[in-house]
């Protein structure tokens, strides 16, 4: 009885070491998304995540080869600063995640953003253009996408194009919508457009009380700075009540939900156009098979910013695995990912080639003047692109 105990112990204890060294070896990383996966901006948002998952399942193979599982933690901010903030408070709190891709709402990832910078987390954005996010030069956040101020600017000089005189502004009220709405009003007053009102609104129904001194100031463009489930019904109401100037947002007009809301009365008068951060697919020279690879996976085409979040993830995954070898094939800390984020040089990815700035910008970013084509949703990744520009942030 003696023998056959001592026999097994050290079987047993052989075994033991076996599999904790499995377990040693599959150590687990997690890279979080945070996006709106409820709600009305669930369309975009989705995709965000979705692009994410891609990345991981195709570029992961070298953090695979030193002994590490890579796995997607998705959380649903729903385009809300609170849920985004106890997110946040979430993730940071997981020593397994080394790195966030998100938001989409500027709104909610400015707070949000304040808990990774304290926890050292990195954080790559796809979306958010709000000039704070990388004005307060937290070297946890970067962004591969443009910003406002020049978005702004670029939507007013476009509008200066289409010989634009008289230009009524509004917006709703969020840190996005107000921004961007400033800041083309700004450059709008630059260009010699008269701006006949600044008006903030949450309204998102029944825009008749808007309308009225709106269309008594006899503007030739209406710009609205927000999203596309606000815009599009105050542009169909507007051509409703007989306007027949340039309709004109920025990238939160980006769905092709806003065609389901607004149809054929985007297609009417001066047309419906809006500057966006994120062009289709063919805006981009190595996105094909991006765009194959996704919609056989997900089985739909690629929504705005789905792309730009495969390149965030990429970032990630680089800069982790660069850390990693620095640290003799160990997992690194999140201080060390985000330095080797700041130092990847001519990253290509999928939407372009991408280095960092020291506030977390790239050295450009392109930004895309786009009208919308048809009223079909199916179509929207046709819609004609007007303008491409290239363009460095501000210093």
């Amino acid at each position: 009885m003696n023998k056959t105990v001592s026999f097994v112990a050290p079987v047993v204890a052989t075994l033991c070491l076996l599999i904790a060294g499995c377990s040693k070896e599959a150590k687990v990383i997690k890279i979080a998304t945070q996006s709106p996966l409820s709600g009305a901006l669930s369309v975009i948002g989705s995709d965000i995540k979705s692009g994410s998952q891609l990345a991981i399942e195709q570029l992961a193979e070298p953090l695979t080869k030193l002994g590490f599982k890579v796995e997607l933690a998705p959380f649903d901010d729903q385009a809300n600063p609170d849920t985004g903030v106890a997110n946040a408070k979430a993730i940071v709190s997981d020593p397994a995640v080394l790195g966030v891709v998100g938001h989409y709402n500027s709104g909610v990832m400015i707070p949000s953003s304040e808990e990774y910078h304290a926890a050292q987390l990195c954080n790559v954005s796809p979306a958010n253009t709000n000039p704070k996010v990388t004005e307060r030069g937290y070297p946890e956040i970067n962004r591969i996408c443009g910003r406002d101020d020049v978005q702004g600017a670029v939507g007013a000089q476009f509008a200066k194009s289409k010989g634009i005189k008289v230009a009524y502004v509004l917006h709703d009220k969020t840190a996005y919508g107000q921004g961007i709405a400033e800041y083309f009003k700004k450059e709008s007053e630059t260009q010699g457009i008269k701006v006949a009102g600044f008006t903030g609104t949450e309204e998102k129904a029944n825009f008749d009380a808007i309308l009225s001194p709106i269309l008594s100031s006899k503007p030739d463009c209406i710009y609205f700075g927000g999203m596309f489930d606000q815009a599009a019904v105050l542009f169909k109401q507007a051509r409703q009540k007989g306007f027949k100037g340039l309709c004109l947002s920025d990238d939160g007009f980006d769905s092709p939900d806003a065609t389901k809301i607004g149809g054929d009365a985007l297609l009417e008068g001066a047309g419906t156009y809006f500057s966006t951060v994120s062009g289709p697919a063919a805006a981009y020279p190595d996105t094909a098979k991006f765009v194959t690879d996704f919609k056989a996976k997900f089985g739909n085409n690629p929504q705005p910013f789905a792309a730009q979040s495969f390149d965030c993830t990429a970032i990630l995954l680089k800069a982790i695995e660069n850390a990693a070898n620095a640290n003799g094939g160990k997992l690194p800390t999140r201080d060390a990912v985000c330095k080797a984020v700041r130092e990847l040089q001519d990253f290509h990815g999928v939407t372009g080639t991408m280095t960092f700035n020291p506030k977390g910008d790239l050295l450009k970013a392109k930004y895309f003047i786009i009208q919308v084509s048809s009223a079909d949703p199916g179509k929207w990744a046709s819609n004609r692109i007007d303008q491409t520009l290239d363009v460095a942030p501000p210093q």
